[in-house]
């Protein structure tokens, strides 16, 4: 049974624990996110009388850590993008000796962090332009402005700092009314015998008239950090890992300071302290338009319950210990795509279809003998977007319907299945996709991935131009004709991919004026690439025949894609 004890220390020993390794961070604690802006209004909160809230810490000894078990130092040095932006810093892993660490801290790092950067640390701005590693930085001074009459502060405005205490670059030779928050570390500002004489020495360049104002600054920093309790603390001992780690997700998880994402990225660091960097090298390449809860997801998938989509201490070392395979499988899944002629970052934001397919590769090491039917699963998933609801349920119906197909996907399978079997009527609805819509876009790509080149950019076209519809019908046609041909014009059949610089040119060219245009050998790669009918007119008067002939068509290549 765990056991709280409430307490309350000064900063200033919050900052020497911090600083002689008694303070430390768990391994599945977040980066650091604060900004100097931030830094800046919690030093202004502190002498403003303000409360700070209060920290969570969690006790550890030989009895809650194990061999395994990894902590992070508080950070010395930050390196901010500006101002207002954090460079979301990472904390160096390392393990602990109890004999030195009995503390880790489960809420409130971060505001201990900016204290600990503001007193003892070092806070640069990278300059414009620079790498973020390695870049050329700006250092950077927290100051507050001893002079009244100086003050670069909007009192009437919400939410504003009502202390002039800013980081500052112009780090030469300060003016006598500018004060370094970290001179106040020195010993005669601690000693209450000297304090005063110290703060007299400080304030000795300021104005005559601003002097009590600066006297009073200097004196109530010394108090907030050396004299008043200000780090009140609840810490909890006889804890193990798995507690603390439980406690941090519910405390993270009421309100808007960690994503889901970011909660379970911390869960799976907890059991395995590599992984952020591990995940950061397989996110590159083909996957570098993937995310994090990609690879959490396809960990579930393989490791676990993809329907409870939680990552606990099996799945994370199942993931660690298997890493080397599933990185084999993931690429296995690049040539399999594409020998399809399909590239797999077509998928980094609907990247749920993959997973069933990487479930066969990994767990089937003779998986190209159903090629065929991981091409006809993909196809129909994506064409009759079967993960449009319920993805969780129906990644764990694959899973279950792949493992009784011995570790396969098949056609026959798929049959069996409600809502991927094939039917007339389900094609029928991909030709019925109107042009915007993400069916139209899929089944076009589909279509087309024989000839698509990867350095264009391609737009869904219209072949019979949209707004020749708009015009006054044909004498030949009758107005019932005429009133569905304007609803056809936005179907599938109507519809082709084309570049995006010469679906510019073609504007609202009429379509046997385009065809005319090209020379011979043009038209028949038109043809061909636009799956236009043989012997069809390209003419406006004959929209009628020139739909059911290319429906026709593109009907009988959807249904071999699916089959």
């Amino acid at each position: 049974m765990s056991r709280l004890i409430d307490a309350s220390i000064s900063i200033y020993e919050a900052m020497q624990h911090i600083k002689n390794g008694k303070y430390v961070m768990p391994a599945f604690q977040r980066q650091y996110v604060w900004s100097m802006e931030q830094i800046e209004k919690l030093w202004d909160s502190i002498l403003l009388d303000y409360p700070i809230a209060t920290f969570l810490f969690w006790h550890v000894d030989d009895d809650n850590v194990t061999w395994d078990t990894y902590f992070c130092n508080f950070l010395q040095q930050v390196t901010f993008d500006s101002r207002k932006q954090a460079d979301s810093t990472n904390y160096e892993l390392s393990r602990i000796n109890i004999k030195d660490t009995d503390t880790a801290v489960l809420d409130g790092q971060q505001r201990l962090t900016s204290l600990f950067l503001s007193l003892y640390g070092d806070a640069g701005i990278r300059q414009k332009y620079a790498r973020k590693s390695g870049g050329a930085r700006i250092v950077s001074k927290l100051l507050v402005e001893l002079n009244r009459h100086k003050l670069n502060v909007d009192e009437d405005e919400y939410n504003s700092k009502k202390f002039d205490i800013k980081f500052s670059e112009k780090v030469g030779k300060l003016s006598p009314t500018q004060f370094e928050v970290k001179r106040i570390l020195d010993v005669k500002f601690q000693d209450a015998n000297t304090r005063n004489q110290a703060i007299d020495a400080a304030i000795a360049g300021v104005p005559q008239d601003s002097r009590e104002y600066a006297q009073g600054i200097l004196s109530k920093l010394c108090e907030k950090i050396y004299d008043e309790k200000l780090i009140r603390y609840t810490e909890i001992y006889d804890m193990k890992q798995d507690d603390a780690l439980e406690m941090f997700v519910r405390f993270n998880s009421g309100g808007k300071a960690l994503r889901k994402s970011e909660i379970t990225m911390s869960i799976l660091e907890a059991y395995w302290p590599n992984a952020k960097t591990e995940f950061g090298q397989l996110l590159s390449g083909a996957f570098e338009k993937f995310d994090t809860d990609f690879i959490i997801r396809a960990g579930l998938m393989l490791y676990g319950d993809v329907v409870k989509s939680t990552i606990n201490k099996q799945i994370a070392d199942e993931l660690k210990n298997n890493w080397h395979d599933f990185k084999k499988a993931l690429n296995n899944l690049v040539t399999l795509l594409q020998s399809y002629g399909v590239d797999v970052s077509h998928f980094s934001g609907s990247w749920n279809v993959l997973l069933p397919i990487i479930y066969v590769i990994y767990f089937n090491p003779d998986y190209m003998n159903c090629k065929d039917g991981i091409r006809a699963y993909l196809l129909r998933a994506v064409l009759f977007t079967y993960f449009q609801s319920g993805t969780t349920s129906k990644l764990q119906q694959m899973k279950s319907n792949i493992n009784s197909f011995d570790r396969e996907i098949t056609v026959e399978m798929l049959d069996q299945m409600n809502e991927l079997r094939l039917t007339d009527g389900r094609i029928e609805d991909i030709l019925n996709a109107e042009k915007g819509s993400r069916i139209a876009g899929e089944a076009l790509y589909y279509l087309s991935v024989g000839w698509l080149n990867k350095a264009y950019k391609y737009e869904q076209d219209h072949l019979h131009p949209y707004d020749r519809f708009d015009n006054s019908k044909p004498a030949s046609v009758t107005m019932d004709e005429w009133n569905q041909w304007r609803v056809n014009r936005n179907r599938l059949p109507n519809l082709h991919l084309l570049e995006g610089r010469s679906n510019g040119s073609k504007g609202s060219m009429r379509l046997v004026d385009y065809f005319n245009s090209m020379n011979e050998s043009q038209q028949r790669l038109f043809c061909e690439e636009a799956l236009i009918p043989e012997n069809c007119s390209l003419e406006i008067e004959d929209f009628g025949t020139f739909f059911k002939a290319r429906k026709k068509l593109l009907f009988s290549k959807l249904q071999g894609m699916l089959s």
